[in-house]
C-alpha cells in the first residue's frame, strides 16, 4: 500500500470513518504529482509556471474567439482553465454557507468542507467507492432511483436490500426501516441510503416522520452497529407542504452518534436549475471527527476523483459562483420555486376527483390508478391495479405522451416538466388510457 494511503489511514484509525472505508477507500490517496505540484506553483512560481498542461499567452489561457464571444463576461481563466480537483475554494465556501442557511441545525457543527463532483451521480459513486466493498449491504426504500443498483451492485459489487417505503397507512415505514437495519447489521456495519424529496414518489417526511427516522438510526448505532448514512438531496429545497421536514437529514445526523458517518450528496443540478452543469457536492460529518480527520477524508476523496474524472467543469463552477453571488439570486430562486409549487398545488387539488371517477380493479377492489403520497420535488407516482404500468406507458407513448414505468406496478410522472395549464389534459389522457386498457382486458 502506498505510504501516503498508510498515512491517511493512520489519521483515521479508530474512527467511524476509518472503520467504514472500503478496500479501495483504504488504498486510495491523493498523490504529490502533477496536480499537487501545479497547485504549489500557482502560489510560488511568480516568474514562469511551466507545470500544467495548458496553453497560455500573456498570463491567460488560449481561448477560441468564438467561445470568448459566447462567454464574454468570464475571463479566459474562468472560462477554459482546469478547476482544482476538489473544486474552487470560493464556491465550496459559498455552498457551505448556503447549506447552513438552509439547514439551521448545522450551525456550530463541525463537518467537511463540501468537495465538488461532476454531478450528484458521481458524488454517490465516489462515496460508494470510498465506503463500499464487495458484499457490503446498502439498505434503501423500495421506491428508489434505479441508478443506485448500478453503482452499489454492478460498480462496487455490493448488495442492495430494499424495505417497503410506505406502510399500510401510507406513512413512511419506520418499522420496516428498523427491521432492515437490524437484519443486515450482522457484520457490525451497514449502509443506509435515503433520498428526499424522493425519486420516484416525490415524497418527503413530515417532521414527526423525520424524528422517527433519526431515532431509528441512532438506536441501531447505540446497539453497536457502524452506520454509513448517505442522504441523496438532489431535489433539496423543493418542499411544498407546511408539515414537511425542510432540512436535510444530514443536518441531524452529522453529530448524532460516534457510530454514524453521515454523507450529504447534493448539488446545483436541481437546486439551482442547472441540470447540464453537472456540479455536485459531497460533504461528510460525524460526531467525534475533527479537522485532521476531515482533511484526510478530503485527500482520499480527491484521490478518487483524480483517478476517475480528474476534476469537474471549471466554467460551470464559475458561472454557478457568479449566479450565487448575484444580488438577485435569492429572488430568482423564489420565483422558480413558486412556479413549481403552483403546479404541485394544482395537481394535488385536481387528482382526488379524477381518481374517484376511475373504475375499480375487480380483483383488488382498488382504483385502476392510486396516487402514492407526494408533497415535494419533481415527481408523483401511481400504483397500477389490474393493469400493467409498462402497457400503460407504451399506450400513452403512442398518443405522444412520455411517462416512466417502474416494473409492472408503478407509473412515474414528472409534473415539474409540464406547464400548469397542460396538467389537466395530461392526466385526463393518462386516466382515459388506463380505463381503455382495463376495459379491453375485461372484454
Amino acid at each position: 500500500m502506498n505510504k501516503l494511503a498508510v498515512e491517511l489511514n493512520g489519521v483515521l484509525e479508530g474512527t467511524i470513518a476509518g472503520r467504514m472505508l472500503s478496500d479501495f477507500g483504504r488504498r486510495i490517496y491523493f498523490p504529490k504529482g502533477i496536480v499537487a505540484q501545479s497547485a504549489e506553483a500557482d502560489r510560488k512560481a511568480t516568474r514562469f509556471n511551466a507545470t500544467v498542461g495548458m496553453a497560455f499567452s500573456h498570463g491567460q489561457p488560449l481561448m477560441l474567439p468564438s467561445l470568448r464571444s459566447l462567454l464574454s463576461e468570464l475571463s479566459p481563466k474562468e472560462a477554459v482553465a482546469y478547476a482544482p480537483t476538489a473544486g474552487f475554494a470560493e464556491l465550496r465556501e459559498v455552498w457551505k454557507r448556503e447549506m447552513i442557511t438552509k439547514n439551521p441545525s448545522l450551525q456550530g457543527k463541525r463537518f467537511m468542507l463540501p468537495v465538488v463532483t461532476p454531478g450528484l451521480t458521481n458524488g454517490i459513486y465516489q462515496t460508494a467507492s470510498l465506503f463500499t466493498s464487495p458484499g457490503d449491504v446498502t439498505v434503501m426504500p423500495d421506491m428508489f432511483w434505479g441508478n443506485y443498483r448500478l453503482i452499489f451492485e454492478e460498480q462496487r459489487g455490493g448488495k442492495v436490500v430494499a424495505f417497503p417505503f410506505f406502510d399500510g397507512n401510507m406513512r413512511l415505514n419506520s418499522t420496516e426501516l428498523r427491521n432492515a437495519l437490524r437484519a443486515n447489521s450482522g457484520s457490525g456495519r451497514v449502509t443506509l441510503l435515503l433520498n428526499f424529496p424522493n425519486n420516484p414518489t416525490g415524497y418527503s417526511p413530515s417532521r414527526s416522520e423525520a424524528d422517527e427516522i433519526i431515532r431509528t438510526i441512532v438506536e441501531q448505532a447505540e446497539a453497536g452497529t457502524d452506520l454509513l448514512v448517505i442522504t441523496d438531496d438532489a431535489y433539496f429545497g423543493l418542499f411544498y407542504e407546511e408539515d414537511t421536514f425542510t432540512e436535510s437529514l444530514f443536518a441531524r445526523l452529522a453529530d448524532a452518534h460516534e457510530r454514524i458517518l453521515a454523507v450529504k450528496v447534493d448539488g446545483a443540478t436541481k437546486e439551482e436549475f442547472v441540470w447540464g452543469f453537472r456540479i455536485g457536492f459531497v460533504t461528510i460529518g460525524s460526531k467525534g471527527l475533527d479537522q485532521p480527520h476531515y482533511a484526510a477524508l478530503e485527500r482520499k476523496l480527491m484521490g478518487a476523483i483524480r483517478s476517475t474524472i480528474s476534476n469537474s467543469s471549471g466554467v460551470a463552477q464559475n458561472l454557478l459562483l457568479r449566479a450565487m453571488k448575484s444580488p438577485t439570486y435569492q429572488a430568482e430562486k423564489v420565483a422558480e420555486f413558486t412556479q413549481l409549487r403552483e403546479r404541485y398545488r394544482g395537481l394535488r387539488d385536481m387528482l382526488p376527483k379524477m381518481c374517484e371517477a376511475l373504475p375499480k380493479d375487480p380483483a383488488s377492489g382498488k382504483r385502476l390508478l392510486e396516487p402514492l403520497p407526494f408533497n415535494s420535488g419533481y415527481f408523483m407516482s401511481f400504483q397500477c391495479n389490474g393493469l400493467s404500468a409498462e402497457a400503460l406507458r407504451l399506450a400513452l407513448l403512442e398518443k405522444g405522451i412520455g411517462v416512466i414505468s417502474i416494473g409492472e406496478t408503478y407509473l412515474r410522472i414528472a409534473f415539474a416538466s409540464i406547464d400548469a395549464e397542460d396538467l389537466q389534459a395530461l392526466y385526463a389522457e393518462i386516466f382515459g388510457t388506463a380505463t381503455g386498457i382495463a376495459g379491453r382486458s375485461a372484454g
